[in-house]
């Protein structure tokens, strides 16, 4: 496995973070091969250290002894049966610690039944709407189709996202959707997906955060980042459907609405 960091993070969705933050571990490499990826330099490139199982085990008793909430994976689709035998080691020493499994939402269903009883919070990402866009920007097939059958495993194994008394995300599933310029992200039809085929409980991050990155300044319809009337508009549609557990500690408005 490539691990680019591992540390306490502040940056998650409130849930996760919590007073002492979220222990997340950046895997390198990615199933998907964004164009606008604003970390692209870790999930094209590959930026980061080899580590062996023993090595990912001492990073999450390390996370725990900080004190954080939880053990996030980010991006570990690519790598998890290797991440299943570090973790089999790092609960013989101690681990006890909600596991995040976060995706881009590119997950098979026959991956994700064999991580059922193991992960606590499934934190996948819906993207896209459309296939067609989905194999430009990310050039991935049958996006949509893939991602919805993931999103409904993924709630099947453990259900609407559970929060305890101070706060902390305990089991569940939660959404992330970012918005992006020009409707390219189909944010109506996933929202109405969310309502009608999963749960009008969903809990869900709508971000505001888009700007371009690597190659989306060579794509008109993607060089520029989102207006706040897109933004606002996604968190409209969203209550529309019925959908009020969202993220507000999280929403980020753009830049040019703060200096107004």
């Amino acid at each position: 496995m490539v691990i680019s960091s591992y540390s306490p993070h502040f940056g998650e969705e409130a849930p996760l973070v919590g007073r002492h933050g979220s222990g997340t571990i950046f895997f390198a490499y990615c199933n998907l091969r964004c164009l606008f990826c604003q970390n692209y330099t870790i999930s094209q490139l590959g930026e980061g250290s080899a580590v062996d199982r023993e090595e990912l085990a001492r990073m999450m008793l390390a996370l725990q002894a900080k004190g954080c909430h939880n053990i996030n994976l980010v991006s570990p689709t690519h790598v998890m049966p290797y991440i299943l035998d570090a973790l089999e080691l790092a609960v013989s020493m101690g681990l006890h610690l909600p596991l995040v499994y976060n995706s881009g939402g590119y997950d098979s269903v026959e991956t994700l039944k064999l991580l059922d009883g193991v992960v606590d919070i499934y934190m996948p990402d819906m993207k896209y709407s459309d296939a067609k866009i989905a194999e430009q920007l990310s050039g991935i097939k049958d996006y949509p189709t893939v991602n919805r059958a993931a999103i409904k495993e993924m709630h099947r194994q453990v259900g609407d996202l559970q929060i305890d008394k101070q706060g902390i995300a305990q089991r569940g599933l939660l959404v992330r959707h970012l918005v992006f310029p020009n409707g390219l992200a189909g944010t109506k039809e996933i929202v109405s997906f969310l309502a009608k085929e999963v749960s009008t409980d969903t809990y869900l991050n709508i971000m505001a955060q888009y700007h371009p990155c690597h190659k989306a300044f060579d794509i008109p319809q993607l060089s520029r980042s989102v207006s706040n009337e897109e933004f606002y508009q996604a968190i409209e549609l969203a209550h529309q459907q019925g959908l009020n557990r969202l993220d507000k500690d999280n929403f980020m408005p753009p830049l040019r609405l703060i200096l107004r």
